[in-house]
């Protein structure tokens, strides 16, 4: 049984779900929707281009968040993912999971969204098992801060190698699927890197490196 793992925002669905979700919390009228709308995309544009600072984002998109309950959220979420998120699922992303559940893979979602979003909608696509960036509770309320390492660039493989020795697992034979080139070090590590709707520069990388390179829809 080999690891099967996937990256989620424009990976297995066509949209990245924490810009989303944001765009959920002017709807619910927690946020100014304009004008945090507009930073979040600021904020986007830099993770595009491998330039963002993971905890500056995180710290923007969990303070609507602050004093609010998980349970809250988790409500909120719920109804969320079956009406923003189910729609943008990539078909050919199914299609591949199922493949590798038939093959016996286990299958690993590790993605630089909060658990908040990623377990959800995980959950919907039929995996259990999530890395994720984790956010802290206080006195039975979020807080609006992070805990451990995050789940991006580097960080990916930082919380990969815990996770691998809490489950007693190892990355002989693994696949890993992304679309971004800020999941190069992840993609570097497995025995099969597949590219997903690569962005230029993971693109360029793919094909001096000979990684298949797929266009899911």
């Amino acid at each position: 049984m080999a690891l099967a793992i996937f990256d989620l925002d424009e990976t297995l669905i066509h949209g990245d779900c924490a810009t989303l979700w944001s765009e959920q919390m002017g709807r619910l009228g927690w946020v100014d929707p304009e004008s945090f709308m507009r930073r979040n995309n600021e904020l986007m544009d830099a993770y595009s281009h491998g330039k963002l600072r993971m905890e500056e984002y995180m710290d923007f998109s969990l303070e609507p968040m602050i004093g609010r309950t998980p349970e809250e959220i988790e409500h909120l979420v719920t109804p969320w993912v079956e009406d923003f998120i189910e729609p943008i699922i990539f078909s050919d992303a199914t299609k591949t999971i199922a493949e590798h559940r038939k093959a016996g893979d286990r299958i690993l979602v590790i993605s630089a969204s909060g658990t908040h979003l990623v377990k959800p909608i995980a959950e919907r696509l039929g995996i259990d098992e999530i890395l994720a960036i984790e956010l802290e509770v206080s006195h039975g309320v979020y807080s609006g801060k992070t805990v451990g390492t995050l789940t991006y660039r580097e960080g990916k493989i930082a919380r990969l190698l815990d996770w691998l020795d809490a489950e007693e697992e190892n990355l002989e034979g693994a696949s890993f699927y992304s679309d971004s080139r800020n999941d190069l070090p992840l993609l570097q590590r497995v025995d099969y890197p597949h590219v997903v709707n690569p962005d230029a520069v993971l693109k360029a990388h793919a094909e001096s490196a000979g990684w298949p390179i797929h266009t899911w829809k």
